[in-house]
């Protein structure tokens, strides 16, 4: 019995390091959506509908810093396009961490950073819910946050 126990033991020690948190084209997929974050960035300072139906899940949610929540496609479009229009100003994305749940989820966490045209600057933090649908990443949730203090 001690020989198995410390034969298991020993096994787990070698092969554990292997197993956790690999998922296969990680690196690969990474760059994907940050690339996804970025064009998701570049539609809504564009204001472009189009590509932000080709990027987002139809039953995408969002809820943004003022605590309003945007259901399904159509609601978070006009959202995005009327948030867009009235805050005019260039809008950054910077993804830090990226954390798989599976090999087609994943959550993206962002610094994401409004600069107003009069100069003034809005600092939140962004995270997005990103599943592979469609032989491609897409967004499937956003929470914007504004941290307190």
């Amino acid at each position: 019995m001690k020989n198995f126990l410390l034969t298991t033991f020993i096994l787990f020690l070698f092969f554990a390091p292997t197993y956790a948190q690999n998922i296969s084209g990680a690196k690969e997929d990474e760059q994907q959506i940050i690339s996804l974050i970025d064009q998701y960035s570049k539609a809504r300072e564009t204001k472009d509908a189009e590509l932000l139906k080709s990027i987002l899940v139809k039953d995408i949610d969002q809820l943004v810093s003022s605590g309003t929540w945007r259901r399904g496609i159509d609601t978070a479009l006009e959202g995005m396009m009327r948030s867009s229009a009235s805050r005019p100003g260039s809008r950054t994305l910077a993804v830090e961490t990226i954390r798989f749940l599976n090999p087609t989820s994943a959550i993206a966490d962002a610094r994401y950073k409004v600069t107003n045209t009069d100069g003034s600057v809005r600092k939140m933090w962004s995270t997005f819910i990103v599943i592979y649908e469609d032989n491609r990443w897409k967004i499937a949730a956003i929470r914007n946050m504004l941290p307190a203090g």
